[in-house]
């Protein structure tokens, strides 16, 4: 039986569909990253399930009890929020115990709990400290300590990471899949931060338009995107796509690309005929200085450095242009643009959508 079952949960304010009949299933200690842009729903998701707010329609299930009609306080699910919420009058330790007090449990219990917690979050040495005197990564780790200190069912995590620096960001991507899996709770990560959600997701779920455009493993989402929207949210830069009508010729699937008649592997043969946008990753295109056999000639126009790759604009004959990224050790590390390149490019990854509707096309 699923942890947490959602039954065409909607909501609206006023006139403004916000969910339109959401449903979800997920597993027991699963943790599932709801992701898309501001204003798509996805904290409104977490308060209806958290029973902060009161549906419109719809049915929360947790452990296959409905828990319709019922408040916060006993639907055995914490919630943590991107600006920490502490109380500023208590100690990191009193604030992670606050929800055990409230239950009543002993003293000696609730210490042992807390040590435990802050141990496994590394906020040991801090507990004794008002929330004035944390750094903010500190205060996000007391927050998720608190969260996390009375083993709840369900956890929902409201962007946690917003409001902590890129050091701390990246840490504590690596470590709360350690600690996720330490409390085997059912886990609601929401995130506007592809790269977030594509780290800490058993399964990645996409909101747009008030309803979940995909749900799959982080891999799927990312090399088989439904369509073009969901396309576009995963990737820095994002994915080029390219307007093409691929034809049978000589045997094989052809389609022009910047005035070079390229062969599109056999994968794709079912979008025959069909006006196109072809799809292609920036890590998909490997370039060189020199002309190669079946590699595309190409204007690199700008170079942005971007971490350990580096982004690289090129332009085509006809002015289509492509995005690229490439290792910082590349033969072009040094480039800053205006000179003849050649690209060949990982055709196996090309993803072809309907020019119309954006819907990715089965091959």
């Amino acid at each position: 039986m699923s942890t947490l079952k959602l039954a065409q949960l909607s909501k609206r304010f006023g006139e403004n569909p916000i969910l339109r009949s959401v449903s979800l299933e997920i597993r027991s200690g699963e943790c599932l990253v709801v992701f898309g842009p501001s204003g798509c729903g996805k904290t409104t998701l977490l308060r209806l399930i958290a029973g902060i707010l009161e549906s419109d329609g719809g049915d929360v299930l947790i452990g296959g009890e409905s828990v319709a009609g019922h408040g916060p306080q006993s639907r055995g699910v914490a919630m943590a929020f991107q600006n920490f919420a502490l109380y500023p009058h208590l100690s990191a330790f009193e604030n992670i115990a606050s929800p055990l007090r409230a239950r009543g449990i002993d003293a000696q219990t609730i210490a042992a709990k807390v040590h435990e917690v802050a141990q496994l979050l590394r906020i040991d040495a801090v507990l004794e400290h008002l929330p004035r005197q944390l750094s903010n990564g500190q205060k996000q780790r007391t927050s998720l300590a608190r969260s996390l200190v009375h083993a709840p069912a369900v956890l929902l995590l409201d962007d946690p990471l917003r409001n902590v620096d890129a050091k701390v960001r990246y840490e504590m991507r690596l470590e709360l899949p350690r600690v996720f899996r330490r409390f085997g709770t059912t886990v609601i990560y929401v995130t506007q931060d592809y790269k977030e959600a594509m780290a800490l997701g058993d399964r990645v779920g996409v909101l747009l338009d008030g309803c979940f455009r995909q749900i799959d493993v982080p891999a799927r989402v990312y090399r088989e995107p439904v369509d073009t929207r969901v396309a576009n949210l995963f990737g820095d830069p994002p994915i080029n796509l390219v307007p093409a009508r691929p034809q049978p010729r000589d045997g094989a699937l052809r389609t022009d690309l910047a005035g070079h008649d390229i062969a599109l592997p056999d994968t794709v043969w079912g979008v025959a005929g069909r006006e196109c946008l072809m799809g292609i990753r920036a890590e998909d295109i490997a370039l060189y200085t020199e002309a190669r056999p079946g590699a595309i000639a190409l204007q690199l126009e700008a170079v942005m450095p971007f971490n350990v790759r580096n982004v690289m604009l090129l332009r085509c004959a006809d002015g289509t242009e492509l995005l690229a990224s490439t290792p910082d050790d590349h033969v072009l590390r040094g480039a800053r643009g205006q000179q003849r390149v050649w690209a060949e490019i990982d055709w196996r990854h090309t993803l072809m959508f309907d020019r119309q509707s954006g819907a990715r096309l089965a091959a």
